[in-house]
């Protein structure tokens, strides 16, 4: 049965290549896929991963309508086999359902990866919908790491360097560019708890939650 499964984890835990190691594996068996994804670092149109890999696809723009999308591509002749949904967070939840729909109606399995939370630990729409309807939800594998050599769970956003919890959910940046005004950082919940990046670490800076140490 064709299902709709849902990829998550933090940044850097290789959502982004295992997208793109689907879409391979199928292509070499002579199966043609619809690639869908959103604000891609390598710019619109184009699923990317950090190791370097990249191809085309559809930018699922707001209010795009996915199911239809789908159904014209048939119509027109064009074979999909599957869908591939990358950034899967940003969709809108309308999108999700039409998503749903695709597996539903078309009997297409259709493979979304994307992150869970923001750098504010709050859901994305988008990624709500999915473990609302998903016939699966598959933690990645492959753990980012924290600093401090932990698992990291959740995502951070940093502005001139410094963790900030406030702001607009979505703002594009990355996590390999920690020079950009505007750049992310994958925590343990510990150390997103204690506003404490790998640069604060380093600088000797703690948070006021720290706990205190008894001196002798």
């Amino acid at each position: 049965m064709p299902e709709l499964v849902f990829f998550s984890g933090t940044m850097d835990c290789g959502k982004s290549t295992l997208a793109l190691q689907f879409a391979h594996n199928r292509s070499a068996r002579g199966l043609q896929g619809l690639i869908f994804t959103r604000d891609d670092r390598a710019g619109e149109g184009k699923l990317s991963s950090r190791l370097g890999l990249v191809t085309d696809a559809v930018e699922a723009v707001p209010g795009l309508d996915l199911y239809a999308y789908a159904v014209d591509q048939v119509s027109r002749g064009g074979k999909v086999d599957y869908v591939i949904v990358d950034e899967a967070q940003f969709l809108e939840p309308t999108q999700i359902d039409q998503l749903a729909r695709v597996v539903d109606d078309l009997s297409l399995d259709v493979f979304a990866f994307g992150i869970t939370t923001d750098f504010r630990t709050k859901l994305f729409p988008g990624s709500r919908r999915l473990i609302e309807l998903a016939d699966r939800v598959e933690t990645l594998q492959v753990e980012a790491m924290c600093w401090c050599g932990a698992r990291a769970t959740h995502n951070a956003r940093t502005v001139g360097g410094e963790m900030v919890v406030e702001g607009e959910q979505v703002v594009v940046g990355d996590v390999s560019d920690s020079a950009a005004e505007v750049g992310y950082e994958v925590l343990c919940r510990r150390h997103h708890r204690r506003r404490m990046t790998s640069r604060s670490a380093h600088a000797g800076v703690l948070s006021p939650d720290v706990l205190p140490v008894a001196s002798d």
